[in-house]
């Protein structure tokens, strides 16, 4: 089991920068992804930006914007961060965060990112 809790959420002015974090606990050894999604009012849950080993991989829309990154240094907690900037209306979303493990995919609660002048 992998336990994730998202933080760093808000509301933002068009133009700002947010730092989402996510930590993972539990029986993190065995992550092998760990990606952001999110999902706005009325739509489908989208991939954001997801990050293997070495290998990061972005949605055409935050290309360029944001930056998926992970800290999994310590043995009890994995942290994944997604560094956002040049934020936009249409970035205002619940974000969560997403840990695969094998055949099992965990996620976390959610964080709401607004983008709002």
């Amino acid at each position: 089991q992998v336990q994730l809790v998202e933080s760093g959420g808000g509301l933002v002015q068009p133009g700002g920068s947010l730092r989402l974090s996510c930590a993972a606990s539990g029986s993190i050894f065995g992550i092998n992804t760990v990606g952001w999604y999110r999902q706005a009012p009325g739509k489908q849950r989208e991939l954001v930006a997801t990050l293997t080993r070495y290998i990061a991989n972005y949605a055409d829309s935050v290309k360029g914007r944001f930056a998926i990154s992970k800290d999994n240094a310590n043995n009890t907690v994995y942290l994944v961060y997604l560094q956002m900037i040049g934020l936009k209306p249409e970035d205002t979303a619940v974000y969560y965060c997403n840990a695969v493990m094998g055949s099992f995919t965990y996620w976390g609660q959610g964080t709401q990112v607004t983008v709002s002048s």
